[in-house]
């Protein structure tokens, strides 16, 4: 028996214990059963015939597809630009010790929020029926334009009201709660030194805000390309829709729900990195260090295999 010398006399070295990793069988199981699932999924994607990949590869570029697309993106676009403004005027109002503002701001998110998108959208479509003709003018006052309510109220102008009026009630909520996130000192320290309510606003909390507005309004825009699919009730020539006519003559009504799909997936796979960079701009303060973005993520792996490339070399 021998003792090390630095350890004491008597004392008795004892070999180093082996550490074995925690066994997590359900993580196997659980793998196992993933990758059965998705095996099946794959297969049966190549396999079952009634997918008809071909007749999607074809009309993936049709003109009529293309057009829908460019629609969907449109109303999209401009009713999510609307629902926005309207979202931030109405957290200002619901945020206002004016008590009518505040209630109208209410009332407004409250109807709003409480019915049917699609009956909204359809209600817009008929207004005609309620209103056979519509005027512009001073209040109690002479008209200054008037005509039919069918001339103004198209499709698209009951599409781009309906998303838009809607989607300002959500807005709103999510406006409000990005201002009641920033700290009430915010506030009063701008007012010790002069600022007005407005400015204290604009320069002040709406910027802090925007950490906790940004990320819900980006689902918002990716739900409300999604959602804009119920604008094909009203007759608008959006994706779905487009889609909808071609397979109602061809009877390939899979392969094109499959190419509609498909064009939604392409277009929110784009904007999911737009409001990822989008968050990470306006998280700049709230962490000491940001994380990688994905490309240098990729770029920093680049650099560590040439690295380990270069010390193999002999």
């Amino acid at each position: 028996m021998t003792t090390s010398l630095d350890e004491p006399a008597g004392m008795i070295s004892e070999p180093p214990l082996k550490v074995r990793p925690v066994r997590r069988p359900g993580r196997w199981v659980a793998t196992a059963l993933v990758a059965i699932l998705v095996a099946l999924l794959i297969r049966t994607l190549i396999t079952n015939p009634n997918y008809e990949w071909s007749i999607v590869a074809k009309y993936m570029t049709n003109e009529a597809i293309l057009k829908g697309l460019l629609v969907t993106i449109e109303i999209s676009a401009i009713s999510m630009g609307v629902g926005i403004v309207l979202g931030t005027i109405l957290a200002l109002m619901r945020l206002s010790p004016n008590p009518i503002l505040s209630s109208t701001s209410w009332a407004y998110i409250w109807f709003f929020r409480g019915t049917p998108l699609l009956v909204q959208l359809i209600f817009w479509f008929n207004l005609s029926a309620l209103y056979p003709s519509l005027s512009l003018g001073i209040p109690f006052g002479p008209t200054l334009v008037s005509g039919s309510a069918n001339d103004f109220i198209t499709p698209f102008t009951a599409a781009i009201l309906g998303l838009s009026l809607n989607e300002g009630a959500y807005m709103s909520e999510i406006v409000r709660a990005g201002i009641l996130s920033v700290d009430q000192g915010q506030h009063e320290a701008a007012r010790s030194i002069g600022m007005s309510t407005s400015k204290v606003m604009r320069r002040i909390v709406l910027p802090q805000a925007m950490r906790v507005i940004i990320p819900p309004t980006g689902n918002q825009a990716i739900g409300m390309l999604k959602t804009s699919s119920l604008v094909s009730v009203i007759s608008l020539a959006d994706l779905l829709y487009s889609a909808e006519i071609i397979y109602a003559s061809t009877y390939q009504t899979v392969p094109l729900l499959i190419v509609a799909s498909l064009w939604y997936l392409i277009v929110c796979s784009i904007m999911m990195p737009c409001q990822y960079y989008i968050e990470r701009h306006y998280s700049k303060g709230s962490t000491r260090e940001l994380p990688p973005t994905p490309v240098q993520r990729v770029l920093a792996f680049l650099r560590r295999h040439r690295l380990t490339q270069r010390k193999a070399v002999p």
